[in-house]
């Protein structure tokens, strides 16, 4: 796998530092006044569109994408709450693409481990992921999207969640800010989510 998504510490770290300045940069504005007005508008569990099972998974594939080390990572950035809005506001036409990729992974991993994938230790779920990002997935098991794009997918969006503005539901706390140095921007709104929520 390349380092830039699962390669081996400390490069993954590295890589996405050097790559996140411009990133972040371009992101700053991911519809956020697409989501206002929708932020209260939650499903039973507090989700807007993933159900629980769904979220812990996404949070399980950002987490192995950005892990925390002697950083935060992305489960402690909220990733999976800025994907869970994005997919009710300006993505709202990857909707499906998410249900069907997430219930491949499920089905994925069943096939190879015998368990869920947020259930695999931790080297499983590495293990996994490459699979999936190098297109070696069963193909019986995935067709739209295929295992490379979805993976892609929930890449860029883990990327989006923890470099973008907190205002989207995402970088909880400013964690990538402080992880590259930069000082926190004044920015008009809030985290959309309590910093309780895990």
């Amino acid at each position: 796998m390349q380092e830039m998504s699962l390669g081996g510490e400390p490069t993954r770290r590295d890589a996405i530092k050097v790559i996140s300045v411009a990133v972040g940069g371009a992101l700053a504005g991911v519809g956020g006044s697409l989501l206002i007005g929708r932020i209260d508008r939650a499903l039973p569990g507090g989700w807007h569109f993933f159900t629980p099972d769904e979220a812990r998974l996404v949070e399980a594939i950002a987490e192995q994408i950005i892990p925390a080390d002697k950083d935060p990572g992305a489960k402690d950035a909220g990733v999976v709450f800025f994907i869970d809005l994005q997919l009710v506001g300006p993505y709202k036409r990857l909707q499906e693409k998410y249900r069907s990729g997430l219930q491949s992974v499920q089905k994925t991993s069943r096939q190879k481990f015998g368990k869920p994938f947020e259930d695999l230790a931790w080297d499983d779920q590495t293990a996994l992921l490459e699979t999936l990002e190098s297109g070696r997935a069963p193909k019986e098991l995935w067709q739209d999207p295929t295992a490379a794009e979805f993976f892609e997918l929930v890449r860029d969006h883990t990327m989006q969640g923890f470099y973008g503005s907190p205002r989207h539901g995402g970088n909880r706390n400013y964690v990538s800010y402080k992880m590259l140095g930069l000082e926190y921007p004044r920015i008009i709104g809030q985290n959309r989510y309590r910093s309780d929520k895990s």
